[in-house]
């Protein structure tokens, strides 16, 4: 198994690149040089249908084109996550801010969202997209999922959109979305899960794990790992196939009074 150093690393680097690209293309430099026109998927495998803006419909009405353009996620959890005004919602791995930016609107009046990423690329492209869209609820903090910079009990919903695959020990990341939620809050995230055959040569590929694959969790393991965590009500439910190995879903827990 790769050291969790390496998978960090060569996530950040992935999704930076991503980043980049997309910038310099929404930026008007495609059409005047072929060195920043890279258009392939950061999920690596998936299709255009299986992840990213195409799965937003209705859902990122109101929100820059910028920002939803660049989502690489295999779902939307904002739309089942139940966001009420006055919540405080924190994003894993938030990308470019889309459903940073979609919750913020939803928790209007008094609420706010904070979007979390390791990508100072992403982070610029996210801060830029909120300034756009003239949105001022909003926070995007610069750290890892497991360690969130943030105080015990201060969330009320945790989303997170095909990311938490990516990190090395999901336990530890969902112990620490546990420890920020406050009693009864919510976690509502969509994430690529592995069918229970999926091959070891596949879990040890390091581009595999950039691509939403070799790291994801099967059904009984995301389960068990959420219950170990302290959630509660826990649902797995599943979307599409997102790969002939693994599926994207949604997920969904509590953590209890």
């Amino acid at each position: 198994m790769a050291q969790q150093s390496d998978i960090r690393e060569a996530v950040r680097q992935h999704y930076a690149e991503e980043a980049t690209r997309f910038a310099a293309r929404t930026s008007g430099c495609c059409g005047t040089s072929t060195s920043c026109c890279g258009t392939s998927p950061a999920s690596g495998e998936g299709d255009e249908e299986s992840f990213g803006a195409a799965l937003y419909g209705e859902e990122a009405e109101g929100v820059p084109q910028a920002a939803v353009g660049a989502s690489r996620g295999c779902g939307v959890p904002t739309a089942v996550a139940d966001l009420h005004p006055g919540e405080v919602v924190l994003d894993l791995g938030s990308g470019a801010g889309a459903d940073v930016l979609i919750s913020a609107r939803r928790v209007l009046p008094g609420g706010r969202a904070i979007g979390l990423d390791m990508t100072a690329e992403m982070l610029e492209l996210a801060r830029k997209n909120a300034a756009d869209a003239g949105v001022d609820n909003v926070e995007f903090l610069e750290g890892y999922l497991e360690e969130i910079p943030l105080p015990d009990a201060s969330i009320d919903v945790v989303l997170s959109n095909c990311v938490i695959n990516l990190a090395a020990d999901k336990g530890v990341v969902l112990r620490e979305a546990a420890r920020v939620l406050r009693p009864s809050g919510r976690f509502a995230v969509t994430d690529i899960v592995a069918d229970t055959d999926l091959d070891e040569a596949t879990r040890a590929d390091m581009k595999q794990w950039a691509g939403c694959l070799a790291g994801a969790l099967t059904e009984a393991e995301y389960r068990a790992a959420l219950s170990d965590a302290g959630f509660v009500d826990v649902e797995v439910i599943e979307t599409h196939r997102s790969d002939e190995r693994a599926f994207a879903a949604i997920v969904k827990a509590r953590k209890p009074l």
